[in-house]
């Protein structure tokens, strides 16, 4: 028996925890856990850390842990890894049922696993999804290491160049700034591999997005131009970089070159049907446009962007139209900015706090949101402290210079 089964032995004894006790709090599969404590399996790097935590181990289970050699294709860098989680260990024995090591049900599986994250992005908080990426990467990483075919394996690479990606945006929205770029490098570095063109186009995309959030306008126009030239013309990615060119044009006051992007993506979008799941990270929603004309259009500095927020929002919340509250809370956000930019700030600060409180705001959401708050309290509104209260009950403010 190895050093690590002999302590996960003594440790369940002490605490009286059972296999299956165990394997719900980690979670994991309860005949992984009882080959673990029996010597028959050594565990992942990140198996070792989730029972060291529940066993409250002070580090013991995961110093313990046997080394195991780096992946060629490490996909998640080092960090405070996650517990696996319970869809893993259904994939597991999924790959344990098939003939292969790996087997093209497992990637499949993983695949839609990915649209599920990317379609989770705007609803859960950030922490959360973060975790969950997290615990497919490390799954990937390791399924990499096994036999598969030239198909799977490149499949594989795929999806977890997607998961890093995705890994990366999330970072971003929590300011983890170091984080993200590793995990952007990598999905970078894993979609040249493949020959992925949209998810190379999407971590030019994500960067312009971070740029633009940090006011880097010239840079982020740079980007987003640059992530065009490599997208495919067809695909989402190309789309969302045209538009986030004009946010940044926008941003500096050209408003030339602003219109010219927003024609473009006029033009790009009107012959798309909507997606079947358009909340899909990835996949651009037609009717988003509209959404990215109001707030460019404020941000330039239009008095046009008032009367599109408002159309939007009254299209939105037609009455003979199936209630969409994330849609109306992002139409609330654009027209509480542009009600800014045209100095309506009392109105402004009552839009704002409805689309705040709403609960359907995502991370991404936030800059326009702080912004919208700034503005309000800067013009003494007097709503604008009960608004930056429930900004930061809905959005956090991490890593951000506190609201006056």
């Amino acid at each position: 028996m190895s050093d690590f089964a002999a302590e996960l032995a003594r440790l369940m004894g002490e605490r009286g925890l059972g296999v299956r006790e165990l394997a719900r709090m980690v979670p994991c599969n309860p005949g992984h856990i009882s080959n673990l404590r029996s010597g028959k399996a050594r565990p992942s790097a990140e198996l070792a850390e989730a029972l060291d935590e529940r066993l409250e181990a002070g580090g013991t289970l995961r110093a313990l842990a046997p080394a195991r050699p780096p992946s060629r294709h490490q996909l998640a860098p080092t960090g405070d890894d996650s517990a696996i989680a319970d869809e893993i260990a259904a994939l597991d024995l999924v790959r344990q049922a098939e003939a292969s090591q790996v087997g093209s049900g497992t990637v499949e599986r993983l695949e839609l696993a990915v649209d599920d994250l990317a379609m989770a992005y705007p609803g859960i908080p950030s922490a959360v999804l973060l975790d969950r990426v997290r615990g497919y990467l490390g799954y990937v990483s390791r399924l990499l290491d096994a036999k598969t075919t030239l198909a799977e394996h490149r499949r594989l690479l795929v999806v977890g160049g997607w998961l890093s990606l995705l890994a990366a945006t999330t970072l971003i929205d929590l300011h983890r700034d170091r984080a993200a770029a590793a995990h952007l490098r990598t999905a970078t570095q894993l979609a040249r591999e493949t020959g992925h063109a949209e998810i190379a186009a999407w971590c030019l995309e994500t960067q312009a997005w971070q740029l633009l959030t940090a006011g880097d306008y010239r840079r982020a126009a740079d980007i987003s131009q640059a992530a065009q030239r490599i997208a495919p013309k067809s695909g989402s990615a190309f789309i969302q970089a045209t538009a986030q060119e004009g946010r940044a044009w926008a941003k500096l006051g050209d408003a030339r070159q602003t219109r010219a992007a927003l024609s473009r993506v006029e033009a790009l979008v009107s012959p798309l049907p909507v997606p079947d799941r358009p909340e899909h990270h990835y996949r651009y929603d037609p009717p988003k446009a509209q959404f990215y004309v109001a707030t460019t259009l404020s941000w330039l500095g239009d008095t046009a962007a008032e009367g599109i927020a408002r159309q939007v929002l009254a299209a939105i919340e037609a009455p003979e139209l199936r209630p969409r509250p994330r849609r109306a809370a992002l139409a609330r956000l654009d027209l509480a900015l542009a009600l800014t930019a045209a100095g309506k700030h009392d109105e402004a600060a009552g839009v704002a706090l409805k689309a705040v409180r709403s609960g359907r705001l995502a991370p991404v959401d936030g800059q326009r949101a702080r912004e919208i708050v700034l503005a309000v309290a800067e013009r003494g509104v007097p709503e604008a402290a009960e608004l930056a209260e429930a900004y930061r009950e809905a959005c956090g403010d991490h890593g951000r210079p506190a609201l006056p």
